[in-house]
């Protein structure tokens, strides 16, 4: 799969049995929280958090549904080693989630555990703690805490959390947009017609703005005020896909929402105060099934209906790495680690693959002493022809 060393492929791609729709990386804290858990429950000491090494985890959703496909449904965790460049063969743990496929997982950024969406309703999961042979290692638990403000509310295709970690935004299938503070689960906004069916959600790095999107013209939200404050319209018959803000300093931020038209797929840059177009980048032919944006936000990354995934330059709009068919078929998720170093993605076909991300210092280094040579063998070229055919006086 993809460009490069063969063997290196097989390592960092592996596939699970069951097709997966929900991936994300688990944040260092979800030990500590774990462990603090642990500590209530038994009254000890717990172990060092940094033991676990949670900061290598990848949390995947999945199943084949309804029905007797045999396919279990299951929340899986996987660990990605960063020095052999290779992906767990088997999950390090699994929970199954009886006939219900989860399709859509928001990690707390906080380590508190996961909201995961399922076909009626959203269910929180916590993290737990296992040790065996003196090693250990990092589960999922289904949690006692009910969401009743998710119950019997349909498929949610959308669901994400602010940076602190202090408000739930959840978009669903029938439109409806509902904005929570975390963890009393009070409502902020309850908007029943943000969409006629909300594809994706991301707040803004300050917490102040959400961005909504779906059919038709985009949205931005004034969390603050629980007000939409600004329309994105979509020119020339585009379609947006998913939508991002940017994960550089205030003074230069900026929105980013794919968008479908007959040529392919761009990337509409807006300004975020004055919510105007800044431009529109043609990445890639094929419709675009996930988006992302890394924490650094020096890169954005592009996952198609082909299972080929396109990493892109967010200073240059210049794609800077390009994986052929990384996925037998579609790519249903994205998530970049949080130093940046690597690329999750998920896929129906059952597979799991970590890219890791290149240093382009070094290849532009080389590109640059590429040309030095051909320009230097250009000019031995010319002053030789010059000795063998000497212009005339």
């Amino acid at each position: 799969m993809g460009k490069g060393n063969t063997s290196d492929d097989e390592l960092s791609c592996q596939k699970y049995g069951v097709p997966l729709y929900g991936a994300a990386w688990v944040p260092p804290a979800a030990a500590a929280a774990a462990a603090a858990v642990e500590t209530e429950v038994s009254s000890t000491e717990p172990e060092t958090p940094a033991s676990y090494a949670v900061d290598r985890h990848i949390v995947l959703a999945g199943g084949g549904g309804e029905g007797r496909s045999g396919i279990p449904n299951a929340l899986l965790l996987s660990t990605f080693d960063f020095d052999s460049s290779s992906l767990s063969v088997q999950p390090v743990a699994k929970l199954g989630t009886g006939s219900d496929l989860p399709y859509r997982i928001a990690v707390h950024p906080g380590g508190e555990g996961l909201i995961c969406s399922f076909p009626k309703s959203c269910r929180w999961f916590e993290w737990d703690l296992a040790t065996s042979t003196d090693e250990h290692t990092l589960n999922l638990k289904s949690s006692e805490k009910v969401l009743e403000q998710l119950e019997d509310v349909g498929q949610q295709l959308a669901m994400t959390f602010n940076f602190e970690g202090s408000l739930l935004a959840v978009g669903g299938e029938d439109g409806k947009l509902r904005v929570f503070k975390w963890s009393t689960m009070e409502s902020i906004l309850n908007e029943a017609n943000a969409h006629p069916s909300v594809k994706d959600l991301d707040f803004s790095p300050d917490g102040k703005f959400l961005v909504s999107v779906g059919v038709g013209p985009g949205r931005i939200w004034n969390v603050a005020t629980s007000t939409s404050i600004a329309l994105l319209p979509n020119e020339n018959n585009e379609v947006f896909g998913f939508c991002r803000f940017s994960r550089t300093s205030d003074t230069d931020q900026v929105l980013y929402i794919t968008a479908m038209r007959d040529k392919g797929c761009s990337i509409v840059k807006w300004n975020t105060t004055s919510w105007n177009r800044i431009s529109s980048t043609h990445i890639v032919r094929d419709p675009v099934s996930a988006f992302n944006v890394s924490p650094d936000g020096k890169l954005l990354a592009i996952g198609t209906i082909q299972g080929d995934i396109f990493i892109v330059s967010s200073a240059s709009m210049r794609l800077q790495t390009v994986v052929r068919k990384a996925h037998l078929v579609l790519v249903t998720a994205l998530a970049f680690s949080r130093d940046s170093r690597a690329l999750v993605s998920a896929s129906p076909a059952s597979s799991a693959r970590v890219t890791l991300i290149k240093d382009k210092k070094k290849d532009g280094t080389s590109l640059w002493i590429i040309l030095f040579i051909i320009l230097l063998a250009i000019a031995v070229y010319y002053a030789k022809s010059k000795e063998f055919f000497p212009l005339k006086p």
